[in-house]
């Protein structure tokens, strides 16, 4: 049973309210004001059991988060050493496998490595990228979007306009996307303009090779002689 007291500021007495949980108090003897007085007490406890309910939450979510975060750290150290650990031994027994007659021609740099039922697939792949003429070009395009934009009846919303920003859009690094400017290519014959096909020129003008990816791929052979790839993903789990 929980009691509620209010002092009644007309007189000396206190009224005393037996409440069980989850039944009905009978308040038609209380006065407007021990009325009053009753809704801010309860209005009270009702805010304050919020209140240690979000302190409860709020805690709980950032000791998860905390946990999230900790393992999550570990496992990109572990998998980042690996990365080198990997780069550095592949370098080595590469130069072992073409002092064995193993590599094809010199400038060989995709293997694949097979020992019992595990191999190992070493694959690379030329990056490209822009040099500084390409932030040029991507100064005028934004300049050119707002402009289309702005004459556009639909504005913003123009799907042109928006996949055409979308684009543009830089990765973590700050880097243009090959891709996604290959993709602004293909607009050209939409946009119908002697300055947007120049901006593409432009683009195209800053196309250079920037570095050569290297990348390993992991496979294990099962019982039923199919090669079955190891993947160190989410995505593949």
């Amino acid at each position: 049973m929980e009691t509620i007291t209010i002092n009644n500021q007309d007189a000396s007495c206190q009224v005393r309210a037996e409440v069980a949980p989850a039944a009905k108090v009978d308040i038609s003897h209380l006065s407007e004001e021990q009325k009053a007085a009753l809704r801010d007490q309860l209005n009270a406890e009702a805010k304050e059991s919020r209140i240690n309910k979000r302190d409860a939450y709020e805690g709980l979510r950032a000791e998860f988060m905390h946990s999230v975060l900790d393992y999550l750290l570990t496992v990109e150290a572990e998998v980042k050493g690996f990365k080198q650990w990997l780069d550095k031994e592949t370098e080595a027994f590469t130069k072992i496998m073409s002092e064995y007659g193993q590599v094809r021609k010199d400038d060989q740099q995709s293997f694949t490595i097979t020992d019992g039922n595990f191999r190992l697939l070493i694959k690379t792949n030329k990056v490209k990228g822009f040099d500084e003429r390409a932030n040029m070009a991507a100064d005028r395009l934004v300049v050119f979007l707002n402009d289309y934009m702005s004459k556009s009846e639909k504005g913003q919303d123009d799907p042109m306009y928006q996949l055409a920003m979308t684009l543009l859009e830089r990765n973590r690094a700050g880097d243009l996307d090959y891709k996604s400017i290959s993709k602004l290519y293909e607009m050209e014959d939409k946009f119908h303009s002697s300055e947007y096909s120049d901006i593409m020129q432009l683009f195209k003008e800053s196309n250079v090779v920037e570095d050569t990816a290297t990348n390993y791929y992991f496979e294990r052979q099962t019982g039923k002689g199919v090669w079955k790839r190891i993947e160190p993903s989410f995505c593949r789990l």
